[in-house]
């Protein structure tokens, strides 16, 4: 990790009101959709088309270029270009991390219907690979590690066989983090098929299950912080109260409106969580730069969420970029776990 990512994890941990927080752009979409990844550009028939992945490659150097973010999460296959060969990452304050597995319930090529099912662990990232591009010819790692941060999912769905199986995996990754001195943060997502859950309870089930998984792991050994699903204020404060010292993070989800976007981060902040990673929410935006910007005033404190969004349109005006949506449909709330008000 670099600096800035380390020192503000060590402050965060220290004193969870110390307002440090920690951005990350999540351009790892091709580890579940494939082909259209990395989202529409208008082709010259005036038609969306699917991204090339140098256009995305262009993309990713400008948001590292910008410096806003604080973490840029990719697969291993974007990584060997950016972090291994041209190494944009050593002029850089941003950190690089890759998606360290890919469980069969983000397997979202078209016409697939793995996500419906309950999901399986699966690793295609061999870890020697991720931090240093390649292994040497006898094994040995070819230097020290140009990348040695990644995300490790876990989903739980209520189901004995399946979530030892998803723990099983996990505690063997994590044998190899020690082997290799990589480090992680952890996603949690909810039950990807019905579990038997209350919408009621799927809050205190999924903290239940961090907490309880978490507590086998030596301090050493945690993850530098957690991606979970934003499941309202009780949720996450009960989380963040119960050990401080955990870094709580929130994933973006669906593209949805913008103020779904900064209100999702305003409020989470309110309630705890320390660390956001926005994928979709970033690469759909009308200009992803400007959206970082502001999702950066506002964990700073600079902009409440609405004036944020206005701010936000009158910034896409000044450059001449028409809006997805006029700014009275951009100030809706679609989200529903926003709108427990």
């Amino acid at each position: 990790m670099h600096e800035r990512l380390r020192s503000k994890l060590d402050r965060i941990r220290n004193d969870p009101a110390c307002g440090e927080f920690v951005l990350a752009d999540a351009k790892d979409s091709d580890m579940a959709w494939g082909v259209e990844a990395f989202g529409a550009r208008a082709s010259h028939s005036g038609e969306g088309r699917p991204l090339t992945k140098p256009e995305f490659l262009a993309d990713a150097r400008t948001v590292v270029a910008q410096g806003k973010i604080d973490i840029l999460l990719a697969s291993v296959s974007t990584m060997s270009v950016l972090a291994h060969q041209e190494r944009l990452f050593e002029s850089s304050d941003v950190t690089p991390a890759v998606r360290a597995n890919d469980t069969t319930d983000i397997w979202l090529a078209r016409g697939a219907r793995y996500h419906q099912q309950p999901s399986r662990p699966f690793r295609t990232c061999c870890l020697r690979e991720a931090q240093h591009g390649r292994a040497g010819p006898d094994g040995e790692p070819p230097g020290p590690p140009r990348v040695n941060l990644g995300l490790y999912s876990i989903t739980f769905n209520n189901d004995l066989r399946r979530d030892l199986e998803a723990l099983e995996a996990y505690r063997d990754f994590r044998a190899e983090c020690a082997e290799t001195g990589f480090r992680h943060f952890l996603e949690v997502f909810p039950p990807n098929v019905d579990a038997g859950l209350a919408d009621s309870d799927l809050g205190a089930y999924m903290n239940d299950m961090i907490c309880r998984t978490l507590a086998g792991v030596a301090l050493g050994q945690r993850p530098e912080f957690l991606k979970i699903p934003y499941l309202g204020p009780a949720a996450c404060e009960e989380l963040t109260r119960f050990d401080p010292s955990q870094v709580v993070g929130i994933l973006g989800g669906s593209s949805g409106t913008t103020l779904d976007a900064f209100k999702l981060l305003e409020d989470a902040q309110r309630h705890g969580a320390r660390a956001a990673l926005f994928g979709r929410k970033i690469r759909n935006a009308e200009d992803p730069l400007l959206f970082i910007e502001h999702l950066r005033a506002i964990v700073d404190g600079r902009m409440a969420a609405g004036e944020a969004l206005a701010s936000y349109h009158d910034a896409l005006a000044a450059k001449g970029v028409t809006p997805l949506r006029p700014i009275d449909e951009d100030r809706r709330l679609t989200d529903p776990v926003l709108s427990y008000k």
